[in-house]
């Protein structure tokens, strides 16, 4: 069983930056994928950015070139640095544990973002 622990959320100004983190434990960090999706109120849960166990990044077109995804094997955490945010992007966003058959998929309990002047 892996938990999984957001933070970093919070309230920006449109163009500001966050990094938020996700510390896993209670299982092998190598044998997931990460990745962070985010759900904004009234829409459905996005996939956002993932990264593979051997560290390929991929994004959803509305935040690349704005948005990096890193995995620390060592801290057993995966982090999702955001920058020049909008307000679409204000959501919660969750972590996200998957093993390569997919069988085995780990949630964290969100972390909120909200963009706004």
């Amino acid at each position: 069983q892996v938990q999984l622990v957001e933070s970093g959320g919070g309230l920006v100004q449109p163009g500001g930056s966050l990094r938020l983190s996700c510390a896993a434990s209670g299982g092998n960090f190598n044998l997931y994928h990460m990745n962070w999706y985010r759900q904004a109120p009234g829409k459905q849960r996005e996939l956002v950015a993932g990264i593979s166990i051997g560290g390929r990044a991929n994004y959803v077109d509305s935040v690349k070139g704005r948005f990096t995804i890193a995995r620390d094997i060592t801290a057993n955490a995966v982090y999702l640095q955001m920058k020049n945010l909008q307000p679409e992007d204000t959501a919660d966003y969750y972590c996200n544990a998957r093993s390569s058959s997919g069988t085995r998929d780990y949630w964290g309990q969100g972390t909120q973002v909200t963009v706004s002047s």
